[in-house]
């Protein structure tokens, strides 16, 4: 039987403090069947105009009156945090990798909103070579949902007997046409980890990225979707929107890329490319979400 666990906060938490939770052992998947029901919530969040002003630089995304789209996914990523770090979490966040990313905005944030977010656990399920889990986070704004996202991680290894894969793993096609190119940076050091509260490793140091198997460091995902954004997308941040990401490997450091694009009457769709690799890192579909049903009508088959 699952249990279930809920952490409350009043004011930003501690990255140390999950961070330090992470180095515990797991107690891995058990075998009834069950996932640990964790609850993390946290009141009354404005978000920091310095740290919003450093995030708008580092993506080219512009100031204004909103919240970009992207940027919940940013500071309420450390709800997240609690969340996959917390003792009863029954997988080591060592071996989690971001794969989807589905970002639904009902109305616009304004930036010096006050805010209330929670993250739940929504859902999990074994894969062939690995599990994937569901977290489903909310921000309210003036007392009515203003945002929501579904992020899903994939684990590696053999869990059990498979399960069929959620309707939101499906993937648009990849679109041909070249708007932009760009250099990225030799790294951030640690900027998105102070807005996320994710210190991984893998995001700062290529000797510790290689022990998890990964060549040389690579960026936060909010970071690089933010360039992608800035360079696709009008500025309609007080339009409701939603923004749904595939994130099929890691943007290293030092990297040139590029970003292809197609448009349609009602959506668009983006691919990051690294120069040599003919898949994509991250793909993208951005579209209007008047009407939208909520994400977690759609999060399993």
């Amino acid at each position: 039987m699952s249990t279930s666990t809920c952490i409350s906060f009043e004011r930003r938490p501690s990255a140390l403090s999950f961070m330090l939770n992470a180095l515990r052992p797991s107690k891995g998947l058990g075998r009834d069947g069950g996932f640990p029901q964790i609850v993390a919530r946290w009141r009354g969040h404005e978000a920091d105009p310095s740290q919003l002003h450093d995030f708008l630089r580092l993506t080219g995304l512009p100031k204004g009156d909103y919240l970009p789209l992207i940027y919940p996914h940013v500071f309420a990523f450390r709800l997240q945090m609690v969340v996959l770090t917390h003792p009863v979490f029954p997988l080591p966040i060592w071996g989690a990798l971001q794969i989807r990313n589905h970002l639904l905005q009902h109305r616009p944030i304004p930036s010096d909103g006050r805010m209330d977010i929670e993250t739940r656990v929504a859902g999990w399920r074994i894969l062939e070579k690995g599990a994937e889990v569901d977290l489903h986070t909310t921000v309210i704004h003036g007392g009515a949902l203003a945002w929501e996202s579904l992020n899903t991680f994939y684990y590696r290894g053999r869990f059990g007997t498979a399960a069929a894969a959620p309707p939101l793993s499906a993937t648009p096609d990849v679109p041909s046409t070249e708007i932009a190119a760009w250099r990225l940076p030799p790294g951030v050091g640690w900027r998105l980890a102070r807005m996320t509260g994710d210190y991984n490793g893998i995001h700062r140091w290529d000797w510790y990225a290689r022990r998890f198997g990964f060549p040389r460091a690579f960026f936060h995902p909010q970071m690089i979707v933010g360039q992608c954004m800035a360079r696709v997308a009008a500025d309609n941040a007080d339009q409701s929107r939603r923004l749904d990401l595939w994130i099929r490997g890691p943007v290293y450091f030092d990297s040139d890329v590029s970003l292809r694009a197609a448009s349609s009457q009602d959506s668009t769709v983006f691919a990051l490319m690294l120069r040599g690799d003919d898949r994509p890192a991250i793909l993208g579909r951005l579209r209007a979400a008047a009407g939208t049903q909520p994400l977690l009508g759609e999060a399993t088959p």
